[in-house]
């Protein structure tokens, strides 16, 4: 049965074929993973490379459980993280029956009156939806991204699937519990099945990045959207391979590469908002080499207390004061750790600091060898395994995947700046209780709706 088919069907049958398949490839890659903690030779490379085509052909969420592991140091064996992190939402779109039955139970009998046109092909898939282009009755050209059908199922079952997956791996290792991991992660995909709650986050993101012309937002069009239909402006732009493929001149990367920071660290250090999803289909690029910014589904609200953790740990760092390291981890959620944890914490924390702690000009990572990388994170690992171990704890998570994402996007780019003069300009006047206010003023005019278990 194809991926399409298997789609659009519904209802037990539908749910059983996909456990049946992720089961599958979660029970493989868990075994293998038993096997080679114990000793046994398997073929990683091999079936690895069979996971990551197994997965990316799925559409649903298990893949993003996946994308996040890869980010963990020792979460998974190397030959799984490397495969894992190279996922990115490219299944095949679903036919145009299918569509036409979505917008009628969307929008109602008669929907096209709502469009001057509205294309037969998908002109993007992604792991919970498609998107397609229209022109509504007013001539306003939008973007309509569509949910697929059973959903809700289909999350459920791979959040079994994740926690399975999760279990078996801290049999053989308690260097990361990552219950709070999972946690995290099921929230955050709950929250992305509700398209009125992506609505709120475009106007959330419209409102805060209102200084920042380099980097555009679509408006929502809420007349012709609902629960599981997003229709919003279309804006126009290039994809970042596109870009990179005609040869821009260094200032030309630079400014993409400043856009992305503003994208992304103008909400965290000024609002307490993060775009937990920093891969580069969920931008494209303007004719002046500004962004434009998508898929406003994962999207995470910190206390500001955290915020304030994340900036004193950057000063810590640079400071080489370990006093206040520590208490940084303590505001980040990590509970019980002792002082030799947080020391090896500090290695990880400086690889992922490290552009910000130069103050000069220079790529995001001088080397362009991912030993380096690796190196580190094993490093961090066998230390964390000699300290006792560590619970990761929820705020850590978007965080740490949108700096590696964002970093591995920079380096792409080839941009050299002057990484800690932005970081500093951000935080220059930062204060926690001013950024509780812009906070709950800017959350209150979007209307966001509180997240599904508390911050």
């Amino acid at each position: 049965m194809n991926d399409r088919s298997s789609m659009d069907k519904s209802g037990l049958f539908g749910e059983l074929t996909r456990m049946a398949r992720t089961s599958g490839a979660v029970g493989g890659m868990a075994a293998r993973f038993a096997g080679n903690r114990l000793g046994i030779k398997t073929n990683k490379s091999v079936h690895a490379g069979d996971l990551r085509g197994a997965l990316g052909n799925l559409k649903g969420p298990l893949m993003k459980g996946a994308q996040l592991l890869s980010t963990i140091p020792g979460a998974l064996p190397e030959e799984y993280a490397n495969e894992l992190a190279e996922l990115q939402a490219n299944a095949p779109p679903m036919g145009w029956s299918f569509v036409r039955r979505r917008m009628t139970t969307e929008l109602g009998a008669g929907w096209e009156k709502h469009f001057r046109s509205f294309s037969h092909e998908a002109v993007a898939a992604a792991s919970l939806g498609q998107v397609h282009r229209g022109i509504l009755a007013d001539g306003r050209p939008v973007a309509c991204k569509l949910q697929y059908p059973d959903m809700h199922a289909a999350v459920e079952s791979d959040l079994r699937q994740f926690r399975t997956a999760l279990s078996l791996f801290n049999r053989f290792s308690t260097a990361i519990r990552q219950d709070q991991v999972f946690a995290e992660l099921a929230e955050r995909l709950r929250e992305e099945l509700d398209y009125e709650r992506e609505a709120s986050h475009l106007r959330l993101y419209r409102d805060m990045l209102s200084d920042a012309p380099d980097v555009k937002v679509p408006a929502p069009v809420e007349a012709v959207s609902s629960k599981r239909l997003l229709t919003m402006d279309w804006v126009s732009g290039r994809g970042m391979k596109t870009v990179l493929d005609a040869n821009p001149t260094q200032e030309q990367r630079n400014a993409m590469a400043r856009a992305l920071f503003k994208a992304w660290y103008v909400p965290l250090y000024r609002y307490g908002v993060i775009h937990g999803d920093p891969h580069m289909g969920n931008f494209t690029v303007r004719d002046d080499y500004g962004l434009n910014l998508f898929d406003f589904g994962a999207i995470r609200v910190f206390e500001p207390s955290f915020v304030k953790g994340i900036i004193d740990l950057y000063f810590a760092l640079r400071d080489k004061d370990e006093d206040r390291a520590f208490h940084a981890y303590e505001a980040w959620g990590f509970r019980g750790i002792s002082r030799e944890t947080s020391l090896v914490l500090n290695e990880w924390a400086s690889f992922i600091y490290g552009p910000l702690l130069r103050d000069d000009a220079h790529s995001i990572q001088e080397s362009n060898d991912p030993a380096q990388g690796r190196a580190v994170m094993e490093r961090v690992y066998s230390g964390l395994q000699r300290t006792g171990g560590v619970e990761l704890p929820r705020q850590f998570v978007l965080v740490d995947r949108s700096a590696i994402g964002l970093g591995s996007v920079f380096l792409r780019l080839g941009a050299r700046l002057n990484w800690s003069e932005m970081f500093r300009e951000l935080v220059a006047d930062f204060d926690v209780d001013a950024l509780a206010e812009r906070q709950a003023q800017a959350l209150a005019a979007a209307r966001v709706p509180p997240p599904l278990q508390g911050v």
